[in-house]
């Protein structure tokens, strides 16, 4: 049954793709993952945050390109841990054992591997500590960023509106998302977002639900 189940679902994406089915296969053709989301104006003074390090594969790609410090924000114990193990010999980067978000918080966290989501709790969970992401960025020495990736399953939403309420988000000169569809209002919420954030960046790329970035303009 899963074998029928399986080639159904193979079947439809070929044949009657959704609207995202036809965004990932386009990313897929682009190489995004090997060449936009690797690609940027960073120098070895830029500071990177990586919000959703997960195995640290991003942050060691940017890092070996680009030599720059990057701060890896993983909440997960498992995977913060193997990330400083990771990095272990890398003095340029930092992994924080708490996510970003609108507020300074315990949460319960429901363990999928990279699709761990505070949204998702059917199976196993693990508590986690979120920090008022306003309060970490104005607690830095750093005054710009070059580069911000959000990969937050579904927290995306209230780090870029807290970002975006408290003017922070013209600190990022680049802003890397994944913006999930996880509730009835996702698309407008994203709209909303992406509104307000054509005030300070324009788009580079843009794969709806799949990757885009988001470049700071000419002051």
């Amino acid at each position: 049954m899963r074998y029928f189940n399986k080639l159904r679902r193979r079947l439809q994406k070929t044949f009657f793709p959704s609207a995202w089915d036809i965004v990932i296969r386009r990313w897929k053709t682009d190489k995004g993952d090997q060449t936009l989301r690797l690609n940027y104006d960073l120098k070895r003074d830029s500071v990177v945050l990586d919000l959703g390090g997960y195995r640290g594969e991003w942050a060691d790609n940017i890092h070996a390109r680009y030599g720059c410090k990057i701060h890896v924000f993983e909440p997960v114990a498992s995977f913060a841990n193997g990330i400083a193990t990771r990095f272990r010999s890398h003095d340029a980067i930092e992994v924080h054992q708490f996510g970003l978000g609108s507020s300074t918080r315990a949460e319960s966290i429901g363990l999928s591997a990279d699709g761990s989501s505070v949204f998702q709790r059917n199976g196993r969970t693990e508590s986690i500590q979120i920090v008022d992401v306003a309060d970490w960025i104005q607690q830095q020495a750093t005054s710009q960023f070059g580069l911000m990736k959000i990969n937050i399953e579904g927290g995306e939403y209230e780090v870029l509106e807290r970002l975006l309420e408290t003017g922070l988000a013209s600190r990022m000169d680049n802003i890397q998302v994944q913006f999930h569809n996880i509730a009835p209002d996702s698309e407008s919420r994203m709209n909303s977002i992406l509104k307000r954030l054509e005030a300070s960046h324009e788009p580079t790329y843009q794969y709806p639900f799949v990757w885009e970035n988001w470049r700071r303009g000419a002051a």
